[in-house]
């Protein structure tokens, strides 16, 4: 039997994987509000946070409600790319044939984008995450590959997401013109003490559960160890139920909870 079972649930909402239950936070709300916004002004977008805060949860989930007839979304995740292959990837991305040459490439997606707003009417979303490793080939040579009509038009929305240092970057002086050009810039914080223990329940609640799985004492302490991260805070329910179901505990109390902080720290 799996060790989640015991706690009456369905299945385990706290692992990778798992069937989503989303729950709506501020923070959540407002990346939306201003996703939506940027979706409306076009041009260059950035949203950062801590890892595990949220922002590709809240990026999918926007871009999963994007009407496909009116916007072509691409996403590519830049970990450590080189220009060359930032180039031949974004083309590939745009179900284009990537050339050797960075012009060809560089002429090629400009056309595509042109034919997409101008004949078929679609907006290209184009979403580059973990650009906190973007090097300063791109980004020099990101305004000038979405600069069309003498920089009059926003063909494309643009998002840039990362981690906060992403924003240093941006803030050298070397990058002012592309930084002139960013139209919504959000931070997420992460979810607040009550955001973490409502995220909990929401997940159990998910999950078929009816009962209490934890109590008081261990909710606070586990909003306490996770400081507003929802990574951290399903990583630590995860182990929380482990523990509990080994050592027959019915409810999960702040000892059981203790125990899983010090386990992930020497895991």
């Amino acid at each position: 039997m799996e060790y989640y079972v015991r706690y009456g649930l369905e299945f385990n909402p706290f692992v990778k994987n798992s069937r989503e239950i989303l729950m709506t936070t501020s923070d959540f709300r407002e990346a939306q509000t201003r996703l939506n916004y940027l979706l409306e002004t076009k041009g260059f977008g950035v949203l950062t946070g801590g890892a595990g805060k949220g922002k590709t949860t809240a990026i999918r989930t926007w871009a999963k409600d994007l009407n496909p007839s009116l916007y072509k979304v691409v996403y590519s995740s830049l970990s450590t790319v080189t220009v060359t292959e930032f180039y031949r990837k974004l083309a590939s991305d745009l179900g284009l044939e990537p050339q050797y040459r960075k012009p060809d490439n560089f002429r090629m997606i400009q056309d595509e984008i042109c034919r997409c707003t101008m004949e078929k009417r679609i907006t290209p979303v184009i979403i580059i995450d973990e650009a906190n490793h973007i090097c300063t080939g791109i980004l020099n040579d990101l305004k000038i590959l979405f600069n069309f009509d003498m920089d009059s038009k926003d063909r494309a929305v643009i998002l840039l997401a990362g981690l906060p240092a992403l924003n240093h970057t941006l803030m050298l002086s070397a990058h002012e013109p592309l930084r002139q050009r960013i139209t919504m810039n959000y931070h997420m914080e992460g979810l607040t003490k009550e955001e973490s223990r409502q995220y909990i329940l929401t997940k159990l609640s998910g999950a078929r559960c009816t009962r209490q799985v934890f109590n008081e004492n261990a909710l606070e302490a586990l909003a306490n160890a996770a400081n507003g991260v929802p990574r951290i805070l399903n990583k630590l329910c995860n182990a929380c139920l482990m523990i509990g179901s080994t050592r027959g505990t019915d409810i999960i109390d702040e000892e059981i909870v203790l125990q899983a902080v010090e386990d992930s720290r020497l895991g």
